[in-house]
């Protein structure tokens, strides 16, 4: 019963968003901003490999700006980035939360929950962490919504926002940050995650850069 009203709820949601939105087409603003393929490929020391998107993938995500790239500390571990941005989410082209997304691509999650990320320069804020397998592969994900400087875990939170601030700032635009790493056999979710948050204390400051406040 809790999951059937959860699920009503989030189809009245982003129904009434969609008509929202769709309502309010003629005044809608778009920022500028520089393409997430000039986002930098060495940060503080980190090196890094773009990646491609499927076609097929690319074509289901809708009309945005897409980075998909793995980053590599002195040690060379790996931290993978992906970045959405929607300049627009009034077409019905609405960020995908990874909770569809990645059991789609094969992994199944085996350890749900939220973490804060708490970075020099930016209030604190929660982000979902995952841990996913696929047959003997494990993966630690972190990953949040961000638009406006405002970062939050929800998916709900998230449309919340997208509504508001279409009446407020007649935009539109957002963005989901999602950072992973693999997990070895012996390593510890807590080890992977220190890697994670050590990218993402130089990640954050440059998120308004390509995502405008």
């Amino acid at each position: 019963m809790k999951t059937h009203w959860r699920f009503l709820l989030a189809a009245v949601l982003l129904t009434s968003t969609a008509l929202l939105l769709q309502a309010r087409n003629g005044a809608e603003i778009i920022p500028s901003r520089p393409s997430l393929s000039s986002f930098p490929h060495t940060i503080q020391g980190w090196n890094s490999v773009d990646r491609t998107l499927d076609k097929d993938v690319r074509d289901k995500l809708g009309p945005g700006d897409f980075l998909v790239r793995d980053y590599y500390d002195l040690r060379n571990q790996p931290v993978s980035l992906y970045i959405a941005y929607f300049p627009t989410q009034r077409a019905g082209d609405t960020i995908h939360s990874p909770k569809n997304c990645l059991p789609g691509a094969g992994w199944a999650p085996i350890e749900a929950g939220r973490i804060t990320i708490d970075v020099p320069g930016h209030s604190p804020f929660a982000a979902n962490r995952y841990v996913i397998a696929q047959g003997d592969q494990r993966q630690l994900v972190l990953y949040w919504y961000w638009a406006h400087d405002r970062a939050v875990a929800g998916e709900y939170a998230a449309k919340f926002y997208l509504v508001t601030d279409s009446i407020r700032m007649h935009r539109s635009d957002g963005s989901l940050i999602r950072l992973s790493t693999p997990l070895a056999p012996n390593e510890t979710i807590e080890t992977a995650q220190r890697l994670l948050l050590s990218f993402a204390t130089n990640l954050v400051p440059m998120i308004n850069t390509y995502v405008p406040r």
